[in-house]
């Protein structure tokens, strides 16, 4: 694979998307307040506690006292501070709610909000001691990584556009004057508030906790930013910036390259913007993994291959979407955010297999050479398709970037005339796709589809671990007919009764995704809204699934040597 300055090479040849980088690199940001030296002498102590343990907690009277005072009942994110004798925090509980096994980190985030000062975590390094009983251990640690986790996001604000952080010279200031701050740095009359800090937790992997952390605060940035000012040029960039930090190699084909290199529905999707449509290409393996597959007769790498939508802004086209419906479309490109924040998790955690990401990036915009209802694309799967609806645009550039996932190419005899392609191990897709979806299971609660049922299970044990729910809608046969077109070879949208839109949209992605041993397709809606705001967990974009992923990812793999 190509090395960092290869990669660097690449985005200089791309003058068009160089310096358009706005957030990776501050999605660091909050890791500071993660204490890595040994533990302060003066750090105030955190009790996790559930609502069971809470009678069996061992408090002096006067703590006692202050809990029955204060009726703390360890509800999930309720937090006691408990007084010492001069009047300070002599410790802290936090509630868990009925049970500390739901893999939520959620509960943690609430010590974000703690006064400034340095806490650490009481129970989870008692649990992490050395020594303990192995699956003790092993809980003890999950409950660490969450606490970090949690912990991390509770601190996540979008601030790009308030205050100090309003443009882009005073980003830097901002950043700055947060860092100081949670190194413990004295904070003068006017700057922000000390927030807390917390050491890291006994046990807690750090790389994956960090990686983690990261891809969120990345995501959910990309996600809230207003297309004007994340365009599908940004979004390239922001690709390539991960490509530049992880030593992978980055491609990028924009505007009529995408019909020279046979990207077709691409192109027809977003030629009507002023910004142009482009694929973002990353391509990723661990370091050491060349040689140890040059080794005889060592086997290469299993392929991990990811596809995200990043449709930066949909007006609907000229299937023009009502003034409600448009408001919130700068989140439709919330699956190309998703799949960035994995890749980097993947990356960052150097997971043994051999990643590829495809971001297929447009705007659905309105213009006098914008495609049409019943117009007849041409695909680089050689599958004609007819166009249903404008605004059903997202499955359209899917489809492209599916079929060159797969080694598809119509214009070669067969996929394995590529250079050194080699079938994905796993395929998964993300996109913020379908209405239906959310009318059917809520705007909290991702839809998955998956062509292997085993690969499903696997999701399936990895979300309820961590806490982070998907649920399974069927690839139903028997619908699969409604696509077929009468002019083309297949149609979009179908009947267009808005009957079972979501599996629609599912089974028009799979005759894209034919020939992938394992598919996954995640309908998302990528917002917090309603019911899933609250502790850090902020209205706005969200990387949902991005834990259940990164999980079943880690669980599959591993990290190589």
């Amino acid at each position: 694979m190509a090395t960092t300055s290869a990669a660097q090479a690449v985005l200089r040849s791309n003058s068009s998307v160089e310096g358009l980088e706005f957030y990776f690199g501050r999605s660091s940001r909050y890791e500071a307040l993660l204490v890595k030296d040994a533990i302060p002498q003066d750090a105030i102590p955190v009790t996790p506690v559930t609502q069971a343990g809470l009678e069996a907690l061992a408090l002096e009277p006067l703590h006692a006292g202050w809990v029955r005072t204060s009726k703390f009942k360890a509800k999930a994110g309720e937090v006691c501070l408990l007084p010492s004798a001069q009047g300070s925090i002599a410790r802290v509980l936090l509630g868990l709610g009925p049970s500390a096994a739901g893999g939520e980190p959620w509960p943690f985030a609430a010590l974000a909000k703690l006064p400034g000062g340095t806490y650490r975590l009481e129970a989870v390094a008692a649990g992490a001691a050395e020594g303990a009983d192995e699956a003790v251990a092993a809980a003890a640690a999950a409950v660490a990584d969450r606490a970090a986790l949690g912990f991390l996001l509770g601190h996540y604000a979008f601030e790009r556009y308030k205050g100090l952080a309003s443009g882009p010279g005073a980003t830097a200031t901002a950043d700055s004057a947060g860092a100081a701050t949670a190194s413990g740095a004295a904070v003068e009359s006017g700057e922000p508030e000390a927030k807390a800090r917390l050491v890291w937790p006994a046990g807690c992997n750090r790389t994956h906790v960090t990686a983690l952390a990261r891809g969120f605060v990345w995501a959910r940035d990309l996600i809230t930013t207003p297309a004007e000012d994340l365009g599908p040029q940004h979004l390239a960039a922001e690709a390539a910036a991960l490509a530049t930090l992880h030593g992978a190699s980055f491609r990028l084909l924009q505007g009529e390259e995408l019909l020279e290199h046979n990207y077709p529905a691409i192109h027809t999707v977003g030629r009507a913007s002023y910004r142009p449509p482009l694929l973002a290409t990353l391509e990723w393996s661990p370091p050491g993994a060349e040689a140890a597959a040059g080794a005889a007769g060592a086997e290469p790498l299993p392929v991990l291959a990811l596809v995200g939508k990043g449709v930066c802004f949909d007006t609907g086209g000229l299937d023009l979407k009502p003034a409600a419906s448009m408001k919130n479309m700068k989140k439709d490109m919330g699956g190309a955010a998703l799949v960035l924040a994995l890749a980097h998790a993947v990356m960052a955690a150097r997971l043994r297999c051999r990643l590829r990401v495809l971001v297929p990036a447009v705007e659905n915009a309105v213009a006098g050479n914008a495609f049409r209802p019943l117009d007849v694309l041409q695909t680089r799967a050689g599958i004609t398709v007819e166009n249903g609806n404008t605004d059903a645009e997202g499955r359209l550039i899917l489809a492209d970037a599916l079929a060159d996932a797969l080694g598809r190419d119509s214009r070669r005899a067969t996929a394995t005339t590529a250079d050194n392609f080699q079938l994905p191990d796993l395929l998964i897709d993300a996109a913020t796709l379908t209405g239906a979806a959310r009318v059917a299971l809520g705007a909290d609660l991702p839809a998955v589809f998956a062509n292997d049922d085993e690969t499903w299970r696997a999701l399936e044990a990895a979300a309820a671990a961590t806490g982070d729910p998907v649920w399974r809608l069927p690839l139903h046969a028997p619908y699969r007919k409604s696509l077929d077109s009468k002019i083309a070879d297949l149609s979009s949208t179908g009947a267009g009764d808005g009957l079972a839109g979501a599996i629609i949209a599912a089974l028009f992605l799979q005759e894209f995704a034919k020939g992938a041993p394992r598919w996954l397709h995640i309908d998302t809606n990528a917002f917090n809204v309603g019911g899933a705001v609250g502790p850090g967990r902020p209205e706005g974009g969200e990387a949902q699934g991005l834990r259940a992923l990164f999980a079943m990812l880690t669980e599959r793999y591993g990290a190589a040597a």
